[in-house]
């Protein structure tokens, strides 16, 4: 089943075309990596599908009609979108922050009613971030932040969570938390996840699905093992890779890359 999908999507800033023509689908109830050398298009692309910016021409596609003409609310409760640089949370605890996820079910009073206390308790609980619940956002660590901050994704109640490079500036340890709790959320409770990655094992280990691109066109889209080819890393980031198999997981694994060398 697809719910979402583009035709010949076409995004600019200012005279600049960034996204080309791009028509894919996006698997429901899966998680979907986007690789790609950086200013490929990859965060504009999650961008415009997500109505963060305007597209110039061709559609996004959700539940069978065009995002455009959705309302903002009843768009809002169908995907969410954590940016990579989220706005500033000084000041706020962060119970505070995972109730603004409450936003789009809110009346004009704008007050928590019992079932939005009850989402949010559930969003912090599997976030394992309920110990934190009235501590400042601004005095945790960096993958305690990211987890509150999945935490109010989560209290938005979608189906659909979009994420922009959600382990950048993490160690390897909070990378693999994160990571795990997003592919933990997609098995039990059937969200389909759709984020930016810049490692290649991280894609090919935790997502079903890659769309790679290249000057803002897709270059492949498919399962792991179709993508994280030698011949689709060569183009897409101009390297000569060694692929091979995680023992652990049994999907492709880079094991090493060189630059290739002039006209390669």
């Amino acid at each position: 089943m697809v719910r979402l999908y583009t035709e010949n999507l076409q995004v600019s800033y200012d005279d600049h075309l960034i996204v080309k023509g791009l028509s894919v689908q996006i698997p429901d109830k899966k998680v979907t990596a986007i690789i790609g050398a950086n200013g490929c298009g990859k965060s504009t692309f999650l961008k415009a599908v997500t109505r963060l910016i305007p597209h110039q021409s061709g559609e996004v596609i959700l539940d069978g009609g065009n995002i455009v003409k959705q309302r903002t609310k009843q768009l809002a409760q169908k995907m969410a979108i954590l940016p990579q640089t989220q706005e500033a949370a000084s000041g706020l605890t962060v119970g505070e922050l995972v109730s603004y996820g409450r936003f789009p079910y809110q009346n004009a009073l704008g007050r928590l009613t019992p079932h939005d206390m009850d989402v949010i308790n559930w969003a912090l609980e599997v976030t394992n971030t309920t110990e934190f619940k009235y501590r400042q956002v601004d005095a945790l660590s960096g993958g305690q932040r990211q987890r509150v901050w999945i935490a109010m994704a989560l209290a938005q109640e979608t189906d659909i969570i979009f994420l922009d490079e959600p382990t950048t500036y993490l160690d390897m340890a909070h990378q693999l938390e994160v990571l795990e709790l997003l592919q933990k959320l997609n098995e039990e409770q059937q969200r389909t996840i759709v984020m930016v990655l810049h490692d290649l094992n991280q894609a090919a280990r935790f997502a079903d699905f890659i769309i790679a691109m290249k000057d803002g066109e897709i270059v492949r889209a498919g399962m792991c093992e179709e993508v994280i080819q030698p011949d689709i890393l060569r183009e897409v980031f101009r390297i000569d890779a060694e692929i091979g198999t995680d023992p652990r997981t049994g999907k492709p694994l880079c094991i090493t890359y060189d630059l290739l060398k002039g006209d390669e």
